[in-house]
């Protein structure tokens, strides 16, 4: 048996401008990326680090490290389940094997996974965090995009949306405030937020207090990001969301994540597929999650100075699958 080559790197993408949430700023994607060669053939897969859950590309390169070997000697995506936990990580490596597996047979990822091809998306542009007027203004410039996402972080959250509503009246709005709410917030906020149209709302409390959702009027569907990671997740978040924000990062890859879009329907879950701030190579394995989900946010390249040069086509809002050239 030939052994695989197995390389990780760090890449560094600036954004244009920076982006905030209510976590804090950034001004740069930093992303760590995975290749697998076997033979003539390279699959390739993207990850970003994600310091909320306690990664950085330094934490992650060394889980890809304990890997090295057995990717080497052929472990497949079932093995790599067990091999890694949920995460960024995983989610490269899933990736690369996914697209090395594509190269190799000379299938599609569509026709591997037995799911059906994708097509153009509408996908979210997302608003950084900001006062009330430069969001307005940022709405304002955006209002032909037809679903905009609000990045919130409190107390004046309420005069944000208003301003962005009418700024943007035509635009369909959904927001995410990033676990940045308390339970006071969520219950004086929700009439406003449904009076403004807001169809959805991100996380807006903290993970592990957010047992509350269940037992309030939800006026606006809300939707469970830092709170579902994978599978294991949907006892506790089918009792108090409405959808489910499935992002590769979190599910540690595609395979996990089909799985997980199979366990939301059957227990009634909306979903949504979202992404960490990253370049094309990181969206393109979550377009094929994208025929399931009623909200896409897959904007990480609209968000950066430069993509990458054989990255996914946006026309707009809509984005066009990526080609055999970048994933897949």
């Amino acid at each position: 048996m030939t052994l695989r080559k197995f390389n990780y790197t760090e890449e560094s993408w600036p954004i244009r401008g920076s982006f905030r949430i209510s976590r804090g700023a950034k001004t740069t994607a930093d992303v760590v990326v995975v290749e697998i060669q076997e033979g003539d053939f390279i699959g390739r897969g993207e990850c970003v680090p994600y310091r909320r859950y306690g990664e950085t590309p330094s934490s992650v390169k060394g889980q890809l490290s304990t890997v090295k070997e057995a990717i080497a000697h052929g472990a497949s995506r079932i093995d790599l389940l067990t091999l890694l936990p949920s995460g960024a990580a995983r989610n490269a490596v899933d990736c690369a094997l996914w697209d090395l597996e594509a190269k190799k047979t000379g299938q599609s990822i569509a026709e591997l996974a037995g799911i059906s091809p994708p097509g153009p998306l509408i996908t979210a542009y997302t608003l950084s965090l900001d006062t009330a007027d430069k969001m307005a203004a940022a709405a304002a410039e955006n209002s032909n995009r037809p679903l905009l996402k609000l990045k919130l972080g409190g107390a004046e959250d309420v005069d944000r949306v208003k301003a962005i509503r009418a700024a943007a009246p035509n635009s369909r709005l959904i927001v995410d405030a990033n676990e940045a709410w308390s339970e006071d917030m969520i219950k004086a906020f929700l009439p406003h937020m449904a009076d403004c149209g807001v169809e959805m709302i991100e996380q807006p409390l903290p993970a592990g207090e957010d047992a509350i959702l269940g037992e309030i009027d939800r006026l606006v569907p809300i939707c469970a990001d830092e709170s579902c990671h994978d599978t294991s997740s949907l006892d506790f978040v089918a009792s108090n969301y409405d959808f489910i924000n499935i992002k590769l990062d979190k599910t540690g890859g595609l395979t996990e994540a089909l799985q997980l879009v199979e366990a939301a329907r059957e227990f009634g879950l909306g979903i949504m597929v979202g992404c960490m701030l990253g370049t094309s190579l990181g969206m393109a394995p979550a377009v094929y999650i994208g025929g399931y989900a009623r909200y896409v946010d897959l904007d990480g390249p609209l968000l950066l100075d430069k993509d990458r040069p054989e990255g996914i086509f946006f026309d707009g809002s809509v984005m066009h699958p990526p080609s055999k050239a970048l994933w897949g």
